[in-house]
């Protein structure tokens, strides 16, 4: 097959608005990347809706919105179900369970079941629900994409549950990871971020080696760049938090922030919406914090970028991460970056002192005594920062993923034929 033939792609995403976590934006910036190549893109989504491209067309598929700011976990009404896929939807969240990708999945299945000549191949973005393995059965060529197995964030928010009830609530909430690797298991190409992730899938979701493809996210370095004119900020760092959730390492940095605060002026900022009763509000309460460290939410990217361009150091004390979008953002916009050995974080961030600064998870004395380390030392914090940049600008760009992304969306086809 002509790797110059133009597709009809179909990008399934169970929620994809650009500032709820890393999926948001792979679905956007990946979308346009692949029009820009000639292809044509379908993004099917469900709430909250994802901000595309005027060249990408979108499908809504409306849920039950269980999980819609500002009331998460609201409780739906009988009245509200439309159909059978709501039932489920409702059903499996009333019996403690995240019910968004089981739910979207068949709702995706019943949306394309009779489409057939509408497109020429299914991308799904890390749904992995029944109905996914619905259309594999009825012959439909599909790539999946994995960031990484939910199965690590499981295990982390067990690891640090604080009672035997939330441990418990905890298993009910992750139950639907056991779908996800029924289904992983069973498609025939699944494409991931990184190195680390390709094992971790693996690994947990029992995915064959030979069906795992490893195609790294991109960045846009014309966006995420130094900002002229603006000056750094002494003391002021920099971090992500998209959800309050164990793995991304919040409290380890909230509590070096508050030993480095003893010792010297220093300022967070975090990009991210604050929840009042989060383990990050409380960690913040509990150590004083709240007069140095500052919530920012529903910014555009030119926003994020200028926030770099101010800050001396961007931080992510992650205990895990299968890519990390925000480390090449903040790379890209050539702050210097703080980045524990978490997973692929190393993978992406490359060596410390040359072009990031590496610490242990899971430690807040360590990360606590690497940001020393880097505030101190201004000439290689500026070697750094520049040298990251300029690995971000080596490896990453969204159309080199997306040039990758039809290399695969081709090997799939090829072997399609005739099915």
């Amino acid at each position: 097959m002509p790797d110059q033939r133009k597709l009809c792609i179909a990008l399934l995403t169970y929620r994809g608005k650009p500032h709820v976590g890393g999926q948001g934006v792979y679905v956007r910036h990946l979308s346009k990347a692949l029009t820009d190549l000639g292809h044509s893109v379908t993004v099917i989504a469900g709430p909250p809706y994802p901000n595309l491209d005027d060249s990408v067309d979108l499908v809504e598929l409306p849920s039950l919105d269980i999980w819609s700011e500002p009331h998460p976990m609201r409780k739906p009404r009988f009245w509200e179900w439309k159909d059978w896929t709501d039932a489920l939807e409702h059903i499996s969240f009333d019996m403690g369970n995240f019910s968004e990708p089981m739910a979207f999945s068949m709702r995706a299945w019943r949306y394309l079941r009779t489409r057939r000549d509408e497109f020429d191949i299914i991308h799904d973005n890390q749904t992995l629900g029944w109905g996914l393995l619905k259309l594999h059965q009825e012959g439909w060529p599909i790539l999946e994409t994995i960031h990484h197995p939910i199965t690590v964030d499981r295990r982390l928010e067990l690891q640090h549950a604080r009672s035997h009830w939330e441990r418990f609530g905890k298993r009910r909430w992750y139950a639907f990871t056991r779908m996800q690797t029924q289904v992983a298991k069973r498609m025939p190409r699944v494409q991931t971020v990184s190195e680390s992730s390709k094992h971790d899938i693996h690994r947990d979701h029992k995915v064959p080696l030979d069906r795992l493809h490893v195609v790294p996210v991109g960045v846009d370095p014309d966006l995420f760049k130094p900002v002229p004119g603006v000056e750094r900020i002494p003391g002021h760092l920099v971090t992500t938090a998209s959800a309050d959730v164990a793995m991304k390492g919040l409290r380890f940095l909230l509590e070096a922030i508050a030993k480095l605060r003893t010792e010297r002026h220093i300022q967070l900022t975090i990009i991210g919406t604050p929840k009042p009763d989060s383990e990050a509000s409380r960690t913040m309460t509990k150590l004083g914090l709240d007069g140095c460290v500052t919530f920012v939410s529903g910014v555009p990217d030119q926003r994020i970028v200028e926030l770099y361009s101010e800050a001396e150091l961007a931080v992510v004390p992650s205990l895990y991460e299968g890519f990390s979008l925000p480390a090449i953002e903040a790379m890209g916009a050539g702050v210097p970056l703080v980045a524990t050995t978490g997973g692929a974080l190393p993978e992406v961030a490359g060596t410390h002192g040359e072009t990031c600064f590496l610490t242990e998870p899971g430690d807040s004395d360590a990360l606590a005594a690497t940001i020393r380390e880097a505030l101190d030392d201004p000439e290689t914090r500026a070697r750094v920062g520049e040298a990251g940049r300029r690995r971000v600008i080596d490896h990453w760009s969204w159309r080199h993923t997306a040039l990758r992304t039809v290399e695969q969306y081709n090997a799939i086809l090829e072997n399609n034929e005739g099915r």
